[in-house]
């Protein structure tokens, strides 16, 4: 029976997943194409969701309205996407070496305070984090504090060996994997 089930809630870091994928393809996919859907349902397998969160920051539109634009359609889609929340952070101007530069801000704490809440709350039996960023290991122990599972999904061209070394379960997808994900 569905009720049954093993829960899964995942989280993703957007903007690392974002560039990540970027680099691994060498810009030979549009990141819009990326299909979230089959994506969450490899990761899913028999199991079943709660919901897919999706950490980032909307872009500067004064910077480049065009890029603006191709964003907003990006996240129009994410939120059609069924049990999918879209989360949005900020973003920040900073200037290093004299040059100004944006920077995704509070998507991290998000990420890390929803995975947490929620697993005190009982909403998940498993947390499926995509990211390769170590910083989510005091996170992921905190969840497994709780008697919950963690999953960390990294890719073959980043990964964290701090979050595999804390994980139950790790998976480093391959650019093959990667590309049967885009439509």
């Amino acid at each position: 029976m569905e009720e049954n089930k093993e829960r899964v809630a995942i989280f993703i870091d957007g903007s690392n997943h974002y560039h990540i994928v970027k680099t691994l393809m060498k810009n030979s996919k549009k990141m819009t194409d990326f299909n979230f859907n089959k994506f969450v349902i490899s990761l899913l397998g028999d199991r079943r969701l709660v919901r897919t969160y999706y950490y980032t920051a909307p872009l500067d539109w004064k910077k480049d309205a065009l890029k603006y634009a191709k964003q907003q359609q990006f996240f129009k889609k994410l939120e059609s996407l069924h049990d999918f929340e879209l989360v949005l952070c900020r973003m920040q101007k900073v200037k290093v070496d004299g040059k100004i530069i944006y920077q995704v801000k509070e998507d991290d704490i998000h990420l890390a305070v929803d995975m947490v809440k929620l697993a005190y709350n009982n909403a998940y039996d498993t947390a499926i984090l995509i990211s390769s960023d170590g910083d989510f290991v005091p996170a992921i122990l905190a969840v497994k504090e709780r008697g919950k599972k963690v999953e960390n999904v990294g890719f073959e061209n980043k990964f964290s060996y701090h979050l595999k070394q804390q994980c139950d379960r790790f998976r480093k997808l391959t650019k093959n994997e990667v590309e049967s994900f885009f439509d």
